[in-house]
């Protein structure tokens, strides 16, 4: 008699699960490999140097003098700092399972991958099952620079001060079951965003040069955009209920969403079928409305809505321009 309770209550406790496992395998495997920058790239990076040369505008002669920072030391310190944070935000947005990069490492290495940054379809598939992973997440910096220009003006006795910043990863996304490029995309950072991270927590510099603690907000920053991007592509942001005049989505910290921001809402229609490969292009959007994210918890996030022709449970969002 006992033993028979015991089997009924594992064989209830089991029925229990099955929503929760079945959700759980709804997550996406993916594998990220470490981020490096281009060959070209990394042969054209700077050591610290002050440039100067004369030129002339309308007030006269002028000097101009381009102190160039250590550009090769900087971006490594990002570098490290965001093969980190990279992983971090891909997890935080609650929509993959990141796996381990050991069998990745090998097999990236042995095709040469980590200075180039090019991945074939065959090579992309290998990895990506190797790593146990139906994706495979390429990133590799292609553009990096950071100095700080002057100009001395001589008809006018003033001088101007500027510091240009760029930093830009391209980033692609292969499905490791077919080698597919899924999705390529290119992620910036530049002077007005730089200046709006510095400003965020008064970071401080040290002759001029990035701190540790901006160079990990800058990684930081660049991890957002990317992971957000990736978990857009993967699974949009879906409206979840509608209540009234607010709707609740399944995006919430980590998810790429804040206070103030404004969605287009779309209803998905049928499924497009290009006519010379019948491959699918994913289904009609057709625009519903419009909302305004008001109030973000650790998993959903509630909108106000602003806009509804049609704003139903399933519809998709995308970030308004």
């Amino acid at each position: 008699m006992k033993n028979s309770l015991l089997k009924t209550s594992f064989v209830v406790a089991s029925i229990a699960l099955l929503p929760l496992l079945a959700t759980a395998q709804d997550k996406a495997t993916i594998a990220i490999s470490s981020i490096k920058p281009t060959a070209s790239l990394s042969s054209a990076m700077n050591t610290r140097t002050i440039v100067t040369s004369d030129v002339k505008d309308a007030t006269g002669p002028a000097k101009r003098e381009v102190l160039n920072f250590d550009t090769k030391q900087e971006l490594n310190r990002i570098i490290e700092s965001l093969d980190s944070q990279l992983i971090d935000r891909v997890n935080a947005t609650r929509k993959f399972d990141v796996l381990s990069r050991s069998d990745l490492a090998d097999v990236l290495k042995e095709q040469d991958l980590g200075a180039s940054g090019n991945v074939d379809a065959k090579t992309a598939a290998k990895a990506g099952k190797l790593a146990g992973a139906k994706y495979l997440l390429v990133a590799t910096v292609d553009d990096f620079d950071d100095y700080i220009e002057k100009a001395s003006f001589a008809g006018t006795g003033q001088t101007a001060t500027k510091r240009v910043f760029r930093f830009s990863i391209v980033g692609k996304l292969y499905d490791s079951t077919t080698g597919k490029l899924i999705e390529s995309a290119n992620f910036q950072t530049g002077n007005d965003e730089f200046k709006l991270i510095q400003m965020d927590r008064n970071y401080t510099e040290k002759n001029g040069e990035l701190s540790d603690e901006m160079m990990v907000a800058i990684s930081r920053s660049m991890a957002e955009k990317i992971a957000t991007h990736l978990a857009d592509v993967i699974f949009p942001a879906k409206v979840l209920t509608k209540r009234d005049s607010v709707v609740t989505i399944n995006r919430g910290e980590g998810g790429g969403v804040a206070e103030g921001d404004v969605f287009n809402v779309f209803a998905l229609g049928e499924e497009l079928i290009d006519p010379d490969t019948k491959e699918s292009l994913g289904r009609e959007e057709v625009k519903v409305g419009k909302v305004k994210i008001s109030q973000v918890n650790p998993k959903t996030s509630l909108a106000q809505i602003l806009e509804d022709t049609g704003i139903d449970k399933g519809a998709v969002l995308h970030k308004a321009q």
